[in-house]
């Protein structure tokens, strides 16, 4: 049976108090973390069941019989292990704000426009080379009252189930070039500067499908030295 799975180096993931992410001051724990032996339960399952899964969830370009507004863009990549190796089956699932910036549910109150023919919500497994693919629409940015006018930049939202319960992996991708992100304090909540930088996509032009969407792409490393960091 494996030892279980290896842990990020320090400054790989944020910590739980970081004061210039507002929240964090409300929500972190007083007392410092108790660390939980891997056991059975956390290096095993739970595996995937493929019902969870329907046609179309990977194409965020249309819904309700109608094509989302704004810039199509494809998110592509693989899903890793820390020794390169590729994990199947892992289910990934993501959400975003739409073109204008806003999301399509009824606690978000930023005003700016809904799209009717855009969810933001998508789902898919990892094929047998660890490979994932979704077409979307390139997400606005959007005001967050965390400070004085902060703005979250465009990001997308990621789930990933992998092969154990240890492997459970919540984080966000950015675009690169993008001007708040230097400003922004979720993103600047993670220490290690490299580790910061697994966070932003490269555009890809082979991934880029001509004349209707530019291609980016993002690998996830579930765990271990080079680590994709967990960010809420």
């Amino acid at each position: 049976m494996s030892s279980g799975y290896r842990r990020a180096p320090e400054g790989t993931d944020p910590p739980r108090l970081f004061p210039a992410y507002e929240s964090t001051v409300k929500r972190a724990p007083l007392h410092p973390p108790v660390r939980v032996p891997q056991s059975i339960s956390e290096i095993t399952g739970p595996s995937l069941e493929r019902e969870f899964l329907r046609d179309g969830d990977t194409d965020l370009t249309r819904f309700d019989g109608g094509d989302a507004l704004g810039e199509r863009i494809i998110v592509s990549g693989r899903v890793l292990d820390e020794d390169g190796r590729s994990i199947a089956n892992a289910l990934i699932e993501i959400w975003q704000a739409n073109a204008c910036g806003r999301y399509a549910h009824r606690g978000d109150q930023h005003r700016a426009p809904l799209d009717p023919h855009f969810l933001g919500v998508g789902r898919m497994a990892t094929n047998d080379s660890g490979e994932y693919r979704f077409a979307t629409i390139r997400p606005g940015a959007y005001p967050w009252k965390n400070h004085h006018n902060a703005w979250r930049p465009s990001h997308i939202h990621f789930s990933l189930f992998g092969p154990a319960v240890a492997t459970r992996l919540i984080t966000q991708m950015y675009f690169p070039g993008d001007p708040l992100l230097e400003l922004d304090p979720i993103f600047n909540s993670v220490p290690d500067r490299e580790a910061r930088e697994r966070l932003v996509a490269r555009f890809d032009i082979n991934l880029t499908v001509p004349e209707y969407a530019l291609g980016y792409r993002f690998d996830f490393v579930m765990r271990g030295r080079t680590a994709t960091p967990a960010l809420g």
